[in-house]
């Protein structure tokens, strides 16, 4: 069977696929903290890549093995981030300025589930209300929906929140149960 060519290619592409997709996702959970997922999915990483690589080392002398691996770990690398945007592990904090001072912004979005901080900030043009929202990547786009129609005219900066102290609902952050409590 491997000495088909195009068995072979294929075989060395969907491996190298599959090997950077885990190398991807491991690396993110590392970083995000989530160690003994990462340590658990690179046991398994190391074993698709070493059978790979040794595929293409032990047919060097075939340029499209070669080939096939490169593509494969281009592949891989795209599979493996929409893997970690669909997992869309931790938090975000975002950053709203708005274009008008609205009071009920702030509630608005405290209703819908989330941690908001406001204050007054001066623009350009005067009074601008800026707010602190604190949510799940899950919840990502959601929110960016719910400002989006509540002040159509919002800046929004996003960051990552790597690590979270204080604040009154931290419990249910830490216990992953932020949205669900609420049932949103």
């Amino acid at each position: 069977m491997l000495e088909n060519s195009f068995v072979m290619v294929t075989i060395i592409l969907v491996i190298n696929i599959v090997y950077v997709s885990f190398f991807t996702v491991r690396m993110i959970l590392t970083l995000k903290g989530y160690r003994y997922m990462a340590a658990f999915i690179s046991m398994i990483e190391v074993v698709i890549y070493v059978v790979g690589l040794g595929l293409v080392l032990d047919n060097l002398n075939e340029i499209q093995n070669l080939i096939a691996y490169a593509v494969g770990y281009g592949l891989g690398v795209l599979v493996g981030t929409k893997i970690e945007e669909k997992m869309a592990l931790g938090y975000i904090t975002v950053n709203v300025i708005t274009k008008e001072y609205d009071k009920d912004l702030p509630k608005l979005l405290r209703d819908a589930g989330y941690g908001v901080t406001s204050w007054v900030a001066q623009g350009l043009e005067g009074d601008r209300m800026a707010l602190q929202v604190l949510t799940p990547r899950k919840m990502e786009l959601k929110l960016y929906q719910t400002i989006k129609e509540l002040d159509p005219k919002a800046f929004i900066i996003v960051y990552e929140a790597k690590t979270i102290f204080g604040g009154f609902w931290v419990k249910a952050v830490k216990k992953g149960r932020l949205h669900r409590e609420k049932g949103v």
